[in-house]
């Protein structure tokens, strides 16, 4: 299985489009007003608690749920139509695999469903890290090796976008590495691809935006950098043995403090003061300063509001 050169993405329709989006369900608002565009071949990172929306986004895109207002198209298409014609293919963290039946044996019945061809459904095997155990019965896979095959099997209709839902979960280190390089390698040729992950670092390298949703709605919308600069400020590290939460919550700067052992860390909008406080006042040693990362930056913008 190969993928065509890379269309000409400047002029070519965008693959998402949610304009105003609403989906209820009785009196609760599962997406409440959301509107995106994505690109052809970005790499769009969808973020946010549970019970933010996202499932219900990501069903919206699969034609699985209709929006109660506003408009889903993908590839200027409606959803379901868009997967009728190959064009949009998920990876699920859950989803009901043939036990019973071989690795090889799974992928060539979809290549099958698909009309593609044997060599293709080896194709598709070799993407996905799967060569070595084709022939290992899939109830005697891995949950991590199960993931894989379920990215193989999406491979299959060769779509334009394919949304991934926490897609390296029971994956090591190196199987997560060779997952995202293999992605990388098809949005370069133009294939489009949203992921939700609980994985934030790989948010954070491998997504080309990030979109964080909150109570149905779109609280930030960027690379990732941009998005750790929306949650300003900084986080000073320190070794303060003894330190309680309450004690400080109390210096000056500080709007979130956590306690870790003996390690302390101070989270605020003016780290300077902090670490000037914690050097003159305290007996704290070994201070370190650095940078908001996604995941301060996850939990500034999608917390709850105070009561």
């Amino acid at each position: 299985m190969t993928l065509t050169a890379s269309p000409d993405l400047t002029t070519a329709p965008a693959a998402v489009e949610l304009d105003g989006v609403v989906k209820r369900f009785g009196a609760v608002t599962a997406v409440d007003g959301v509107s995106l565009t994505i690109r052809p071949g970005e790499v769009v990172a969808l973020l946010g608690p549970n019970g933010a929306g996202k499932t219900t986004t990501v069903d919206m895109l699969l034609g699985l749920q209709r929006p109660t207002d506003g408009a889903v198209r993908v590839y200027g298409r409606a959803p379901h139509e868009a997967v009728a014609l190959g064009l949009v293919a998920a990876v699920m963290q859950t989803g009901a695999l043939l036990k019973d039946y071989t690795v090889a044996e799974t992928v060539r019945l979809t290549a099958v469903l698909f009309g593609r061809t044997r060599a293709e459904a080896q194709a598709a095997l070799r993407r996905a890290g799967l060569a070595d155990v084709a022939n290992r019965l899939v109830g005697k896979c891995s949950g991590g090796q199960q993931q894989r095959l379920r990215f193989a099997m999406a491979l299959l209709p060769d779509p334009e976008l394919l949304i991934l839902d926490e897609p390296t979960t029971g994956m090591d280190v190196a199987g997560r590495h060779e997952f995202w390089s293999a992605i990388r390698q098809d949005t370069a040729r133009g294939r489009t691809v949203i992921f939700a992950t609980h994985y934030l670092e790989e948010a954070d390298a491998y997504a080309d935006r990030v979109v964080f949703v909150r109570r149905g709605r779109v609280v930030a919308d960027g690379t990732a950098a941009e998005v750790k600069a929306m949650a300003s400020g900084r986080t000073v590290r320190a070794t303060l043995p003894g330190a309680a939460e309450s004690q400080l919550l109390a210096v000056p700067g500080v709007d979130r403090a956590e306690v870790r052992g003996d390690t302390v860390l101070l989270h605020g909008g003016d780290s300077d003061e902090i670490a000037r406080y914690l050097l003159t006042r305290t007996a704290a040693h070994d201070l370190e300063i650095t940078s908001r990362n996604l995941e301060d930056a996850f939990l500034a913008l999608t917390a709850e509001d105070p009561a």
